[in-house]
């Protein structure tokens, strides 16, 4: 029989293994998404410098509603999508944008590849509202 301390070392040491290693998954995820990101800033800016180009500013993209960045002409079928982006949006947009908001100005950039889709949204989760890289 094992003296607790230990049987919790036993324990602890896996769980935080899979924390770190998870941790290292996203920072690759992300600078997977960056590369892939270099397609989409033909529309599309993050940073803080980022402005609103042939499609809008992504900056905390997620947990926004959709069509509502500031001084971007969205179209009518965008701005009354009704949905917030998070990852299940995400994915379906980039997957078939307009299958997923019939009307939408989008066109390129798509994707149905689900480890780009989410390099890319692990990228665009580094951009905090204002433009700010989190780490």
């Amino acid at each position: 029989m094992l003296p607790g301390s230990l049987k919790r070392s036993f324990i602890v040491m896996p769980l935080l293994a899979i924390g770190l290693a998870s941790t290292a998954a996203q920072a690759q995820d992300a600078a997977a998404g960056e590369k892939l990101f270099a397609k989409c800033k033909s529309c599309h800016q993050v940073g803080e410098t980022a402005k609103n180009a042939l499609g809008p500013e992504l900056n905390g993209v997620f947990g926004r509603v959709a069509g509502s960045a500031p001084g971007f002409n969205y179209s009518p079928a965008m701005k009354s999508a009704g949905f917030t982006w998070d990852d299940a949006n995400f994915a379906a947009f980039l997957q078939d944008p307009k299958g997923k908001v019939p009307g939408t100005k989008m066109m390129a950039g798509q994707t149905k590849d689900p480890a780009q889709i989410a390099s890319l949204a692990a990228y665009l989760k580094t951009f905090d509202a204002s433009g700010k890289k989190q780490p």
